[in-house]
């Protein structure tokens, strides 16, 4: 008899990998579908990199290599760290993954144990509370609205903390919604969780580099060095280099924790690809003038789609500081009809008629936490976004 462990089904598919599955298998079958689900820059990897990539491969770097990344890697993290976020991380106190996903499944796999609580604010990146359920510890969610521009405030950190949290998971600039946290807001948070010395902060910086309108970003031990030695500074390649499919993750923290992340790694997937880290060594040691650019263009699709969303009778969006996703607000829709009679009662309702009608996929907000909402990714064209929001606008006009 087939059993699947309790571990396992505690946690269900990602709803964005979904997402996009499903936009792919309607194109293939002919469909006319705009997929807007995927969290991916449409950017091409710079050609250095490639060229750095190549030249690997040509040198015979291919072999294993050390378990938590290259001492040439590491160097670059190191330096990156240094230049970036004035901290001072040791090679010992540097960890690469397969992507920021195994970083951040390290990490809480190697540190929580039934029992033992993780603050997540929501709206979140529809990883974390799975993975801490994988664990046998609980995800504590706690709703940032609307409101507060999606923003966990101090006293809601204060009151979701309890004897048994282990950790707090922080992200900013956020995916889903693109908020970011300015140095005054990291530093009034710092203060909270300076009162509580058991709880560990993941600072999830995936999006550092795509901030927009002039915003600072900066990063909870940058913030208040105090905090250093019970940080988890979390990065990678995927977004900011367009490198998705390369695969690398890494963070700066604890030496303790760093080699029990680097025990687990070495009975799970042992190195990253060789190829891959030689590859980011070019990303982070190179010309990072491109990135400017790029945030240049992200800067016109985010007005584009925020101010055509707006536009749309039922729903509310904000304007981001970072990332390349909205989040807006449906409660405006929820309720209404559709042209085929049906009621909709939830955003997953919302994203199945856009789907269906218009052939717009976009994720539904619950995946997030946070309802009723839905996620737009906008690391597409000008053209296909302006196209998917047409066709949003039309698909809310035929509601009644």
């Amino acid at each position: 008899m087939q059993k699947l462990s309790a571990a396992i089904q505690r946690i269900n598919p990602s709803p964005t990998i979904a997402v996009t599955n499903k936009a792919a298998e309607l194109k293939a079958a002919g469909r006319d579908i705009i997929g807007l689900g995927a969290g991916e820059p449409d950017f091409d990897t710079p050609d250095f990199v490639k060229e750095a990539a190549i030249a690997a491969i040509r040198a015979g770097q291919t072999k294993y290599t050390a378990v938590d990344g290259t001492p040439e890697l590491k160097r670059a993290i190191q330096a990156k760290f240094r230049r970036d976020n004035g901290l001072d991380y040791g090679l010992d106190q540097i960890t690469v993954n397969v992507g920021g996903k195994q970083t951040i499944f390290n990490a809480l796999l190697a540190t929580l144990d039934p029992g033992d609580e993780v603050v997540i604010p929501a709206p979140y990146w529809v990883s974390y509370p799975d993975i801490v359920s994988y664990t046998g510890a609980t995800p504590v969610v706690v709703p940032c609205t609307f409101e507060n521009d999606f923003k966990l405030s101090p006293s809601q950190l204060d009151a979701a903390i309890t004897p048994a949290t282990k950790w707090l998971i922080f992200n900013s600039p956020s995916n889903p919604t693109g908020a970011a946290y300015s140095r005054d807001e990291l530093k009034a948070l710092t203060q909270v969780l300076l009162k509580h010395p058991q709880v560990m902060i993941l600072a999830d910086d995936m999006y550092e580099h795509i901030v927009y309108d002039g915003f600072e970003f900066t990063t909870m031990a940058q913030v208040e060095p105090a905090l250093y030695d019970r940080t988890l500074t979390v990065n990678g390649a995927s977004k900011a280099y367009a490198m998705t499919g390369w695969r690398i993750g890494y963070a700066g923290g604890p030496a303790w924790l760093i080699k029990a992340m680097a025990k687990l790694q070495s009975q799970s997937t042992s190195n990253p690809c060789s190829i891959s880290m030689a590859a980011v060594v070019a990303a982070l040691n190179g010309d990072q003038s491109f990135l400017a650019a790029r945030n240049e263009a992200f800067v016109k699709r985010r007005d584009l789609v925020v101010s055509m969303l707006n536009q749309t009778p039922g729903l509310r969006c904000p304007r981001p500081e970072g990332a390349f996703y909205v989040y807006p607000d449906c409660a405006g829709l929820i309720g209404k009809t559709t042209p085929q009679g049906k009621t909709l009662a939830t955003d997953e309702d919302v994203a199945a008629y856009l789907l269906e009608t218009e052939g717009v996929a976009v994720v539904h907000g619950a995946a997030f936490g946070l309802s009723p909402a839905f996620r737009i990714s906008y690391a597409t064209s000008d053209a296909v976004l302006l196209d998917a929001c047409t066709r949003i606008q039309r698909a809310v006009g035929a509601l009644r």
